[in-house]
């Protein structure tokens, strides 16, 4: 018998590696981004107070105002092309744009499906006491964040598996292809936690690695043999 298929995160993060990296522009691209945390940082700010407005739209209303939500994938997604570009993987050396919106020629992408509704139960408990767990593994992975989700504090799996991924850039003029494959799959799962915990989903975050620079489509389950 064949398992069902999972159900698919309504949090979607994708990228794509460049055909050619430069071996040691990574070095000084966190000064290059500097920039962008300085605009991040408001963001930040802004991010936890629209959350926080959202919380209680949510608690009397069950639904999520759509304006607010909007921004809030806005400032996650580009805080993912900055960290995409700067510290997680570093697998582009194009320059992320500044803006809220998708940019269809950037390689990389993030998006949060809209809830029409969602449990005015679940608002009250599940970014504090449900995340519990996913805020241990994310700690184990990311090494913490900054508020508002722009960046990492250091110290976890994905800092360090980026700059081995970099170092191994700058001595053989490839990237290796497995590590960067995990490395996305390792961000996946952070940025699932994150949406859940800034109240966009009521879909619980899957134990689950999904590697690569795509999400995985919805499995489809085989038609039955009918010779047997």
């Amino acid at each position: 018998m064949t398992a069902p298929p999972a159900p698919a995160s309504p949090v979607r993060l994708e990228a794509s590696l460049d055909p050619r990296l430069s071996r040691w522009l990574w070095l000084v691209k966190w000064l290059l981004a500097i920039p962008h945390y300085i605009v991040l940082f408001f963001l930040g700010i802004a991010f936890v107070l629209v959350t926080i407005v959202a919380f209680f739209a949510i608690l009397f209303t069950a639904r999520y105002p759509r304006s607010l939500f909007d921004f809030n994938v806005g400032v996650m997604r580009w805080n993912w092309r900055v960290t995409y570009y700067a510290h997680t993987a570093l697998g582009t050396d194009r320059y992320p744009p500044f803006t809220l919106a998708d940019v269809p020629d950037y390689p990389a992408h993030f998006d949060v499906a809209y809830p029409e509704r969602l449990s005015r139960g679940l608002v009250l408990v599940k970014w504090w006491l449900l995340a519990i767990p996913q805020y241990i593994v994310v700690g184990f992975l990311a090494g913490g964040w900054g508020s508002g989700e722009h960046g990492w504090r250091g110290g976890g799996l994905m800092p360090f598996l980026s700059l081995v991924a970099v170092v191994i850039l700058a001595f053989t003029a490839r990237y290796p292809g497995h590590l960067y494959d995990f490395l996305l799959g390792l961000a996946r799962w952070t940025a699932r936690v994150m949406a859940y915990a800034a109240l966009m989903t009521d879909q619980y975050p899957p134990f689950r690695l999904d590697m690569g620079g795509q999400e995985p489509s919805t499995a489809k389950v085989p038609a039955p043999d009918l010779s047997k």
